[in-house]
């Protein structure tokens, strides 16, 4: 019940075989230092074997643009088709991985598994982020990121959605207590 959630397209690959990519709404951060993240998968999907075999992928952000293409990776398996032609995306190398990266995702967070976690109904792959490439457009003149520049998607309950307006800043709610405090004498 913890919605909406990310979703981002995970690629993965095998040496010698055509990348692929699974779409993914079960991540997130779980720690910053050092920078680790998760991606959860059912054992099932052609994907796993995959990642348990590489020990490595990529989580590409999926802006309002991949949006179509992310659902499409996320109801066909990559046993079937080539997701990357069948989307017109571009597998291009990553800095650290051999997992490559979508050259159409606004941010590419390079991944190296460091525990696989059976849960249940999927396996929690617990990995160290190792390198993060992001789109010039979300840098400002002097080099400042800004993510909600990307028009990310997330997911809630089998609806795609686009995020919302701005209802605060971090610490908004103690500086509106502290600027709204009067002084009487």
């Amino acid at each position: 019940m913890l919605y909406p959630l990310p979703c981002v397209m995970v690629s993965c690959q095998k040496p010698g075989q055509r990348p692929n990519i699974i779409t993914v709404a079960w991540t997130g951060t779980v720690c910053s230092d050092p920078a680790m993240v998760y991606i959860s998968v059912r054992p099932e999907r052609y994907s796993h074997e995959i990642l348990c075999s590489t020990g490595e992928f990529v989580i590409n952000l999926v802006s309002e643009k991949l949006t179509g293409s992310m659902d499409y990776c996320g109801v066909k398996s990559g046993r079937d088709v080539d997701k990357f032609a069948a989307c017109h995306l571009t597998a291009i190398p990553s800095q650290t991985v051999k997992a490559p990266s979508i050259a159409e995702s606004p941010v590419c967070i390079e991944c190296a598994v460091e525990q696989m976690i059976k849960l249940g109904s999927h396996d929690m792959f617990l990995a160290r982020v190792t390198g993060v490439t992001v789109d010039e457009d979300l840098l400002d003149e002097k080099g400042a990121f800004h993510l909600n520049r990307a028009s990310l998607t997330s997911y809630s309950h089998g609806t795609y959605l686009s995020p919302g307006k701005i209802l605060g800043t971090f610490g908004y709610s103690v500086r509106k207590r502290n600027n709204s405090k009067r002084r009487h004498k």
